[in-house]
């Protein structure tokens, strides 16, 4: 194609109105006419290799790379969450800078309810010009009077009035409250105030005017307005897109004496877009959890290779005469300012080449700026297009035929198109991005829209859909019109940091009892001591400190087959357990429990173990012979010799009559006597958590503890024998079983216990009873957090303050979910789908503060249980006259194996409170079943010791 002519003329003078000679045939007008309009026809693949360049350069500046340089910017706004619907309240918003030199107070009240809206109160007010070019302290105060001024005309009772400021200059935000100007644009240029926190100045401008209470809660830009103020849908709006042009073209852009400098921050501005991004791939942010609305100042975007194909020589001349050449190429090609700019170009061309108006120009026509947004989005008016184009052109100074008309209706048509198109390829990449943080197959979202362009010319927004449905099909997308973004957007980011704050206010003083200090911590540690000691006396205390039986933990030479029982819960273990030199093999299989057996009779309990063990002999190769046994009863006994053990209570739903203050070793026996066809001999009744301790002892002789954390919690280690005073001996080791989870039974931990704690334990089948356990294990957690959510519902903090069935169901809250929902692994995205699975309609910030709270739960489990292994590990020390000791503890437990941070907390909890301890914590491989078989086979060993 031709280059195009000068098109250089200043306003005023003239131009030929004679046609050149030697005008083109109509054939060459025809071609001319179509290589000039092809120039903006822009291929699908060439709008895929702009979004996936465009999309690249996002993910660079997420993650702060510097080299290359991405030619996008992504900055945080601070804005972490959209409008929930419930927000309510009367809040001030002030905004400087959108308008040109005016200010506007708004006054907006939010309702929290679709069915009852309030019109905004507005007012605005002429900034004078020496305060636009006088002293920054100037133009706050003024800012300050206006606000007065407002107040004092529309008074009211609310006190400590929340407000939102609109402040349109290029700034840093390094908060939501927080903005630094960088540079004054829009002829704005007040002293003092570059390289100042602009929210700051305000502040203390209104203290200064002294006469009304307002706290500047946020500082927002349109974009996020323009999001916020989105009209709430059936599908979150996560989005906002502007595509507009700047106050300059309202005002006339000759004010600025020749091209606005564009990307600084104009209210409606070429083109910008904002999305809620998860806030960990914010490199800037360093956070992990929760999400932030992210600005993508993408005007600036330019790819040589993917944008370069597209320019046409029409972009090359608008850029050429701009005042910043080289700068915001996309953006020329896209803003409402300058698509009239290019159709001008594209006109004066045409007339130049006697296509056009009969080869004439005019002065208008050939002067920058002549031909606005309005003027096209009235071309291409389907209705009164035809005649509107004829008036403008005219305007122009022009006299155009039918046939011009036409054809520059096709001229605005085909700029337009492309523009709509390339901004499809922009947000086409945004939703991309979006689509990937999240793992969605398919997105549904919502995009707020605003700016000029999609006001005054829906055809743009209609090529914009298309274009979008093409380029991301994965996507399920709705436009929505903003209301107003820069007054309501902005009153409802307000609002919603409002919100935030209040909720997070009540979240910290709702869990402030959960986060224990070490004086906390070391009391608890100090009790236990206590208690312990009492309890191997004999005297009254809340840890029973049951003698075991257990003198010796194994050495190494322990051999033979054994077997062993594992009850523990409704689920009931046979084990055939081979110990060789070097090696412990295992054969095992599991028997259910039925209901209806754990809430019978004794009788029939230990009638149908002895019918599994039978079961399990036979499948072995077994019936018949008498291998030593060990029995796991995981339940508070009292135990009088290595098998001899009195059931003090049933725990873990268990309730079987005639068990309670009876040796269970002995209904055993006198089951296996109703069962004639087997033989048993059995040796020993093993605590699960002396199994625990056993089974890693096997492989570390230093394991001297015993720890369980799982349904329930319990632990023992080895104690001297002259220390328990119900056991005839001074000399050796006693391994004692503390049953510490009736710790504080005594009422010790009252200091400890929350509300929380106390529903949990009443709704119990033990009120009353276990109350350390009911703080740490497995059963209880789940619980614990369950009865928070439902506080946090009921004041509004969660879920819009609706309370489900689910929520109120209880144990629906299994502690699994907790282990779940603090993976690090996991996306808030994913913490949402476990909750939803339990039928709970949620929000992102309800998955942030259900984390929060599920972690405030675990940690104080872990903390209280790390301080008991403190005492534990203390006392060992103690007794051996040791200043270090190095121990070992064998744990067990599905919330200590598969909780993701349990294990750190406790580790970490015991390094504080017990330095000079070095203590290594063993996970154990099926302590049960593997540990009884291995107190059978000590015992065994020290029997033949003893023998011989």
């Amino acid at each position: 194609m031709d280059t195009i002519g000068p098109v250089g003329l200043q306003p005023g003078e003239r131009a030929s109105s004679c046609p050149p000679e030697g005008l083109p045939r109509p054939s060459d007008s025809l071609e001319l006419v179509q290589q000039c309009l092809q120039q903006f026809k822009v291929t699908k693949a060439q709008l895929q290799h702009i979004q996936a360049s465009l999309l690249c350069s996002m993910e660079q500046a997420l993650k702060g790379q510097d080299s290359p340089a991405p030619s996008v910017r992504m900055l945080p706004t601070y804005v972490g969450s959209t409008p929930h619907g419930t927000e309510q309240g009367e809040l001030l918003v002030l905004e400087l800078g959108a308008t040109g030199a005016s200010l506007r107070v708004l006054w907006v009240t939010l309702t929290g309810t679709k069915e009852r809206s309030v019109e905004p109160k507005s007012q605005e007010f002429v900034i004078p010009q020496e305060v636009t070019l006088g002293a920054g302290q100037q133009l706050f105060d003024f800012a300050a009077r206006c606000l007065s001024e407002f107040l004092d005309a529309h008074p009211t009772e609310n006190q400590g009035l929340k407000l939102g400021f609109n402040f349109s200059f290029p700034c840093h935000q390094t908060g939501l409250d927080r903005g630094t100007l960088i540079s004054w644009t829009k002829g704005f240029r007040c002293s003092g105030v570059e390289g100042q926190d602009v929210v700051q100045l305000l502040r203390e401008a209104i203290q200064r005017q002294g006469t009304h209470s307002i706290d500047v809660v946020a500082m927002v830009n349109d974009t996020v307005g323009t999001m916020m103020g989105c009209e709430l849908g059936t599908r979150p709006c996560e989005v906002g897109l502007i595509v507009g042009e700047p106050w300059a073209m309202c005002e006339g852009w000759q004010l600025l004496g020749g091209w606005p400098l564009m990307g600084s921050s104009f209210p409606d501005t070429g083109t910008n877009a904002c999305y809620m991004e998860e806030a960990r791939h914010v490199k800037v942010l360093d956070e992990d959890r929760g999400r932030t609305c992210v600005s993508i100042e993408w005007g600036s975007f330019y790819d040589a290779q993917a944008l370069g194909p597209v320019l046409t020589t029409f972009d090359h001349t608008l850029d050429r005469d701009s005042l910043i050449p080289g700068a915001q190429r996309f953006e020329k090609m896209i803003g409402g300012l300058y698509l009239g700019e290019l159709v001008r170009l594209v006109l004066v061309h045409l007339a130049q080449h006697g296509v056009l108006f009969g080869g004439c120009t005019s002065p208008a026509l050939l002067s920058q700026g002549s031909i606005l947004l309005e003027h096209v989005a009235e071309i291409e008016n389907a209705t009164s297009g035809t005649a509107r184009t004829h008036t403008i052109l005219q305007d122009l100074g022009l006299s155009p035929r039918a046939s011009d008309a036409e054809l520059v209706k096709h001229v605005c048509a085909a700029v337009c198109t492309r523009a709509a198109q390339l901004c499809a390829a922009a947000l086409a990449a945004l939703l991309s991005r979006l689509q990937h943080s999240r793992e969605q197959q398919t997105l549904h979202v919502a995009v707020a829209t605003g700016g000029r362009v999609f006001e005054r010319h829906p055809r743009f927004l209609r090529a914009l859909k298309e274009m979008v449905m093409l380029l991301v099909p994965e996507c399920d997308v709705s436009f929505i019109p903003s209301v107003d973004g820069g007054g309501r957007g902005v009153a409802m980011v307000t609002a919603v940091a409002a919100r935030m704050a209040a909720h997070r206010h009540i979240l910290e003083e709702t869990l402030a009892p959960f986060q224990l200090d070490f004086e906390q911590l070391t009391a608890v540690q100090a009790q236990m001591r206590e208690a312990m000691v009492r309890g191997l006396a004999g005297e009254a205390s809340s840890l029973r400190m049951l003698p075991t039986y257990v003198r010796a933990t194994p050495d190494g030479s322990e051999r033979g087959d054994f077997l062993a029982l594992d009850l523990g819960g409704t689920n009931f273990r046979v084990l055939l357990v081979r110990v060789a030199e070097g090696s412990v093999q295992i054969t095992n299989q599991v028997y259910s429990i039925p209901e209806c057996v754990t809430q019978g009779s004794g009788q029939q309990l230990f009638d149908h173990i002895v019918d599994c063990i039978l079961d399990f002999q036979q499948k072995q190769g077994l019936s018949g012979q008498s291998l030593p046994l060990g029995f796991t009863f995981s339940f508070p006994c009292k135990q009088l010799g290595l098998d001899q053990g009195i059931l003090l209570n049933w725990t873990k739903g268990f309730n079987a009559s005639g068990c309670e203050g009876q040796d269970v070793v002995c209904l055993l026996r006198e089951a296996i006597r109703r069962r004639k066809a087997v033989e048993l001999n059995v040796v020993a009744i093993v605590n699960d958590t002396v199994g625990t301790m056993m089974s890693c002892g096997y492989d570390d002789p230093h394991c001297e503890m015993g720890l369980i954390v799982g349904t329930g919690t319990n632990a023992c280690y080895m104690e001297e024998l002259r220390n328990v005073a119900g056991v005839a001996g001074d000399s050796g080791h006693m391994c004692i079983n503390m049953e510490w989870g009736a710790f504080g039974d005594d009422g010790s931990l009252g200091m400890l216990s929350t509300c929380f704690d106390a529903s949990v334990d009443q709704a119990s089948i033990n009120p009353g009873k276990q109350r350390f356990e009911k703080m740490i294990s497995g059963m209880y957690l789940g619980e614990i957090v369950r009865h928070i959510l439902l506080h946090l519902t009921s004041l509004g903090v969660l879920f819009r303050g609706q309370k489900t069935q689910s929520l109120q169901t209880r144990d629906i809250f299994k502690t699994k979910f907790l282990s779940e929902i603090e993976s690090d692994s996991l996306a808030l995205r994913q913490v949402r789908a476990i909750l939803e699975d339990l039928g709970l309609t949620l929000t992102s910030d309800d998955a942030l503060m259900v984390l929060e709270v599920c972690q405030a739960v675990s940690r104080r489990a872990a903390q209280l249980c790390g301080a008991g292994v403190a005492a534990v590990v203390e006392k060992i020390r103690e007794n051996r006259g040791l200043q270090e000791l190095s121990v070992s503890v064998g744990v067990d437990g599905t919330l200590y194996k598969l909780h993701p941070h349990f294990s750190r907390l406790v580790s970490a909890t015991v390094r504080k409170l017990a330095p000079h301890c070095t203590v290594t914590f063993l996970q154990s491989e099926d302590g049960s079943g593997k540990g009884a078989a291995l107190v059978t086979a000590v015992a065994c060993r020290l029997a033949q010791m003893a023998h011989v």
